[in-house]
């Protein structure tokens, strides 16, 4: 069954199923979310895998580019999945995941074996940065049947709230990339890379994960990528709604309201900007514990 056509059926099933308890209901939307990108998964060439607000976009950007000058495509389309594939078979079919409804069709909660066989790319970030970006995305951006069936917290959290909560904030965030650590050894090719690498240099970065997927670029191609996708040029796309087709990946929740971009700040430890210095200490222990191989400390890097 073809991606859109399982997607419909999923609308028809919880239409149908409207009148099942609130908490049955969301079991069965994350199954069937579950099934979807699974089937993606199964078909996929490589993988890329993050918690949201992990700088996926900027790198999605850089990828689409890098991949259109390979293959001399138009440069308003952002990469989803085969639609480069289909345009040129050269080009990989890369599945973007966050590894959340996965688990509910699979049944593996803690272990990663529906990975197995797979290309992935693992892009991690400072979890308190993540956390505070998480909360904006959240508030200004995420839709009310999202923030449910994900478990997030009641509207009108506030933002300290939010960071420290168990279910989405940095206690969550920090199990989450150790729980992927864990995982490698029982994998095939994982690749770890950190965000504040790639701003650091992201031509470099860019090149090892084009390398390292099996779809080369030259030095030439991935510079005018990374070129494409800096800061300001993100934003000034998403203002525009520039790639066709997206909905709403790369689109404002609210063209007046600055902190409803995607592209928001981007900024390495920016989470200092939002709290107290004892706030941040707090933060910081609760980070203590993130897996030393991914090299933060705390305070971020």
């Amino acid at each position: 069954m073809a991606d859109k056509a399982l997607v419909a059926v999923r609308h028809i099933i919880l239409t149908l199923c409207f009148w099942l308890p609130p908490q049955r209901r969301k079991a069965l939307e994350r199954w069937l979310r579950g099934r979807e990108e699974f089937r993606r998964l199964q078909r996929a060439d490589w993988v890329l895998v993050s918690w949201g607000k992990s700088g996926r976009t900027w790198l999605r950007v850089m990828l689409s580019r890098a991949y259109q000058l390979r293959a001399g495509l138009r440069e308003d389309q952002l990469l989803d999945f085969d639609n480069f594939r289909k345009l040129d078979p050269s080009l990989p079919a890369v599945f973007f995941t966050h590894n959340n409804y996965l688990k509910d069709y699979t049944g593996n909660q803690e272990s990663k074996a529906h990975f197995q066989g797979k290309r992935i790319v693992l892009l991690v970030r400072d979890p308190l940065d993540v956390a505070v970006s998480q909360y904006f995305q959240w508030r200004f951006r995420m839709r009310p049947n999202k923030k449910f069936i994900n478990d997030y917290p009641a509207d009108g959290t506030e933002l300290w709230d939010f960071v420290i909560d168990d279910k989405a904030g940095v206690p969550r965030i920090v199990d989450y990339f150790n729980g992927w650590m864990r995982a490698i050894p029982e994998l095939r090719d994982v690749l770890v890379v950190r965000y504040e690498d790639m701003r650091a240099d992201p031509q470099k970065i860019l090149g090892q994960i084009l390398d390292f997927t099996g779809t080369p670029c030259t030095e030439e191609q991935v510079a005018a990528a990374v070129e494409f996708a800096r800061y300001d040029n993100m934003k000034k796309m998403e203002q525009s709604t520039f790639f066709k087709g997206s909905g709403a990946r790369v689109r404002p929740g609210d063209k007046d309201n600055p902190q409803s971009f995607k592209v928001r700040k981007g900024k390495v430890g920016g989470y200092r900007d939002y709290f107290t210095d004892e706030q941040c200490a707090h933060l910081e222990q609760l980070a203590a514990h993130l897996d030393p191989m991914l090299g933060y400390r705390s305070p971020a890097v």
